[in-house]
């Protein structure tokens, strides 16, 4: 006979316990310790795998293979062949810098495996050859018979054999922190894992309770092995800038390599020019049209967006994740304790005399009673000295209950079960205490509630007579009711009246619950046959876990700046469907189950995934294959969680969001950023952050580019020309290291554009410099380079001065049109001649002063111009170089406003894409608008 299956390959939790009991050869008695010693040998140890961690070496050597790095080495090659080991020491500095910043940021899989490892219980409580043992969980296997009590970590999948009010806290497993009521009835083979509670697994909690349990899997083969497994798996996808600057810098190779090569060729075959010297001037254009300094710009930009946002409380534990979400197209979010408070509250009460509402959230005992007439609150405040059977309907809901309302910390707490915690904080807001009232009436005995029989009943003396009262599931409590108390008394119970009633709640999203009484003459112990009929119904009282406020205000800026936010819950479809609708999203009409997911191919999940905004009873596989859906649409996703179940999602999403508070450590070392207050809000914030990051990521490189494009077309233009080079390779790379970080680092600092969340979110797929940007580098490139060689010939070819002294003047002039570029790039569109646009940025004016300084030192000092070849400057050649200077800052402006007056006559822009959000061009116009404001201000 089969001994064993893994559990997902079994529907353990659809048989009896003398099924599975015979499905693997064991008995209630437990193993003895020869078979269990022959099963730990066929099937392994009950634990999981260890990760496959790259040894420290080969992770640091990974972070060079990266062409932009690869040119970075290159260029240090080709320093210390020229033998200029100050150079190569530099470059080789900027590129270990970059390295380990990378080597640090790996490696979280191996640590979200571990943080899994290690929810798994290091001991257990067995029955072996009829007697208690306490064994090492790892020793168990399938077969065996464990002894669970309140406080125990389950070691592995069991198949329940006995329960005495057990409880389960799921919530590392199913994403849902309410405890379940666990029983050994068989349950539907379909059933959700969240519905199955014949059933505890590997990794949950004990609440309350004791049980005794079937091992049916171990290790890799329980469910929580499963999600170890998806993780390895799932594939840490690269982010959208490291796929454009991959991508940038193949072309950017690609153009160095081809026009060095050519250089040297043209300058040997046309000119004879010496080989040796051509492949120097060669190496000598490449030094210079490489820009080093792009990467350590980038990454230091990021590293800002990363402060920026831990003083927003999000804390981002992979620095690339910084740009990605600027990006964000979706948000995949799960339900309790994100969105919402994960405190049930009371929010409305049926009695025959009508409904009522309930003020308030959360656990406070705050908020008034409200009378509902015709479907609306009446605004009047509800005494309840004048409503004595609702008053009766909150005492039955705090003396059938076992829950406690205490103030810990300054903070309202529920210590026992949040939905009978729910009744005692509804009472506390009528003045009702739940302490005062059970001293008065107290307990004899009681039935706890279970799965089974759905309710939970309570023998209490009231009145000086005894009384049965009951809470429970409505459907199972209405089938034994045959009367209701109304304010005229007992009256006959009409089922389609209370089903009606039942169903307006539930509707709304409630978790609903029946109270009932009766007269319990003669009786002292309670069994469930006094409460199978003769009950009178009370009411019925809706709960709710509401959502935040600030997840409401939150979801709205996410459509506003045409982000979808998606549910992703394992509660229930209407539930879940009513909060989404409280919260604002947008296709609340449909939601769907994980057994449809389960049914549908993956080209069916692509076509629903655009237009369904709910998803409930999902698993971690339907949440990896939601991920992976939208992604396959083309969607840039954000996946928020906080239990184990969502560490595969949480890898696969491009930025995964983990709960700082609530989420577990496996959550949160799978994830990209960590909520240190769990406030969906904050991940607005974080978005914005991004987009802002990214946009002056863009504006650095279009400020570097023309540095490195000038210098390159000088050396390129030069050697073709047969002339002396007006840059040489160590000026050039004193410009990029040193002088073009400086000042391209201002722009890291830029506060962002006014239409940042106006803005649709940005293609990933889009080159990180469209047409339009390189335009604008070849402008400026060609702006510098005609500054460069006219002052440059002016001086060497005009004048008659040195070569050291025309080369000083050459770089100068370089670098003083560059701080005056800096100024135009503060706006990519609007025009920097406003009081704004000059003087709006301290960082800026702080980097060009520091860079003048570095630029007197360079000039003026001997060491200096030992080392670099540079030659003192007189006044007369300074104000030739601010007056070029000045013509490059006011050609740029010129350009930038033609392209404006162009954009505003032709009157062609497309203001919303295909979907109806807001196109990017809609910022330009808006921009465009603001800037003839600026004109209009500069005209008067």
């Amino acid at each position: 006979m089969t001994r064993h299956a893994p559990a997902h390959d079994r529907h353990w939790h659809a048989l009896s316990p003398e099924e599975a009991l015979a499905e693997l050869d064991a008995a209630q008695d437990g193993l003895s310790e020869d078979d269990a010693r022959e099963r730990l040998a066929q099937h392994g140890p009950n634990r999981l795998q260890q990760g496959q961690g790259r040894p420290a070496w080969r992770r640091l050597l990974a972070q060079f293979n990266n062409l932009l790095m690869l040119i970075l080495l290159v260029a240090a090659v080709a320093s210390l062949g020229l033998g200029h080991a100050l150079d190569a020491v530099a470059i080789a500095g900027v590129v270990l810098i970059i390295a380990l910043i990378g080597f640090f940021q790996e490696g979280k899989a191996e640590q979200a495996l571990d943080s899994i490892r290690n929810m798994l219980s290091p001991r257990a409580q067995v029955l072996r050859d009829g007697r208690r043992h306490e064994v090492d969980a790892e020793a168990l296997v399938p077969g065996d018979v464990v002894l669970l009590e309140s406080g125990d970590r389950v070691p592995a999948d069991l198949r329940l054999l006995e329960a005495k009010r057990l409880r389960d806290e799921e919530a590392a497993l199913t994403g849902e922190s309410t405890p379940v009521d666990k029983a050994i009835g068989a349950v539907d083979a379909q059933s959700e894992l969240a519905e199955r509670s014949s059933m505890a697994y590997a990794g949950t909690l004990v609440v309350q309770g004791s049980a005794q349990g079937l091992v049916v899997a171990t290790g890799e083969r329980t469910e929580i092995g499963r999600i170890s497994e998806l993780l390895r798996g799932v594939e840490t996808l690269r982010t959208p800038l490291l796929r454009q600057l991959d991508r940038a810098g193949r072309v950017l190779a690609l153009i160095i390599t081809v026009m060095a090569m050519l250089t040297a060729a043209f300058g040997v075959l046309v000119h004879d020019e010496p080989l040796g010297d051509m492949f120097m001037a060669a190496v000598g254009l490449a030094v210079a049209a490489i820009p080093e300094g792009m990467p350590a710009i980038v990454t230091i930009g990021l590293a800002l967006g990363v402060q920026a946002m831990a003083r927003q409380n999000a804390i981002i534990r992979r620095l690339p994740a910084v740009e990605t979400l600027g990006s964000i197209s979706t948000i995949f979010s799960d339900k309790t304790g994100t969105l919402t408070r994960n405190e049930m509250t009371a929010r409305a009460i049926r009695l025959p005399e009508g409904e009522f509402r309930l003020e308030g959230t959360g656990f406070a005992p705050e908020g008034a009673f409200h009378r509902v007439c015709d479907g609306e609150a009446l605004d009047a405040p509800l005494g309840l000295d004048d409503a004595p059977a609702l008053r009766h309907f909150l005492k039955v809901g705090v003396l059938c209950n076992d829950a406690e309302l205490a103030r810990d910390e300054g903070r309202w707490r529920i210590h026992g079960d949040p939905t009978e915690g729910a009744l005692v904080v509804a009472a506390a807001k009528a003045g009702l205490e739940a302490r005062e009232l059970r001293g008065h009436h107290a307990r004899h005995d009681a039935i706890p509630f279970e799965s089974e029989r759905q309710y939970m009943a309570t023998l209490h003396e009231m009145d000086g007579e005894p009384w049965l009262l009951v809470k429970g599931a409505p459907d199972r409590l209405l089938e034994r009711c045959q009367r209701v108390r109304s304010a005229a008394g007992d009256v006959a119970l009409d089922p389609a009246e209370w089903q009606a009633h039942l169903h307006a709640l539930s509707a709304q999203g409630l978790r609903v619950l029946a109270l009932a009484e009766k007269r319990a003459e003669g009786v002292n112990e309670l069994a469930d046959e006094h409460a199978e009929d003769g009950l009178v119904l009370l009411g019925l009282v809706g709960l709710q876990d509401p959502p935040r406020d600030e997840a409401v205000a939150a979801v709205k800026d996410c459509l506003a700046a045409g982000i979808r936010p998606v549910m992703v819950t394992g509660d229930h479809a209407v539930t879940a469907q009513a909060i989404a609708r409280q919260l604002g999203f947008l296709h609340t009409e449909r939601a769907i189950s994980g057994r449809e997911i389960e049914a549908m191919s993956d080209a069916e999940l692509e076509e629903v995934i655009l237009d369904v905004d709910v998803y409930a009873r999902a698993s971690p596989e339907h949440k990896l294959r939601l991920v992976t859906a939208m992604q396959a649409r083309g969607g840039v996703c954000a996946m928020t969680g906080d239990g184990v179940n969502d560490g595969p999602a949480l890898k696969r999403a491009d930025v995964g969001v983990a709960m700082g508070i609530q989420g577990t450590e496996a959550a949160k070392e799978a994830a990209e950023m960590v909520l240190a207050d769990d406030n969906f809000a904050t991940i607005v914030g974080a978005i914005r952050e991004g987009r802002k990051v990214y946009d002056n990521i863009r504006k650095t490189i279009t400020f570097l580019l023309p540095t490195n494009g000038a210098q390159g077309l000088a050396i390129l233009i030069a050697v073709l020309a047969g002339s002396v080079l007006p840059v040489t390779p160590l000026q050039a790379l004193w410009v990029n290291m040193v002088v073009a970080v400086t000042l391209g680092l201002a722009l890291a600092f830029e506060s962002g554009e006014r239409d940042l969340m106006r803005r649709r979110p940005r293609d990933p797929s889009a080159p990180l410099l469209d047409l339009f940007l390189l335009w604008r580098v070849v402008f400026v490139s060609v702006l510098l380079l005609l500054g460069v060689f006219g002052i440059f010939s002016w001086l060497f070819n005009g004048q008659g001065t040195s070569l050291e002294l025309a080369r000083a003047a050459a770089v100068n002039m370089l670098i003083t049109g560059c701080a005056a570029y800096l100024i135009n790039s503060r706006f990519m569109h609007r025009s920097s001649l406003s009081l704004q646009g000059l003087f709006g940025s301290r960082p800026v004016w702080i980097a060009i002063a520091l860079v003048m300084v570095l630029q007197l030192g360079w000039t003026y000092l001997p060491i200096m111009q030992r080392i670099f070849g540079s030659a003192a400057l007189g006044l007369d050649h300074w104000l030739a170089i601010l007056a070029v200077a000045v013509a490059i800052f006011l050609s740029v402006e010129l350009e930038k406003g033609a392209r404006r007056r162009l954009h505003r006559r032709r009157g062609e822009r497309k203001a919303f894409d295909d979907r109806g959000h807001p196109g990017d061009e809609t910022a330009r116009i808006d921009e465009q608008k603001d800037e003839r404001k600026d004109e209009h201000a500069e005209a008067r």
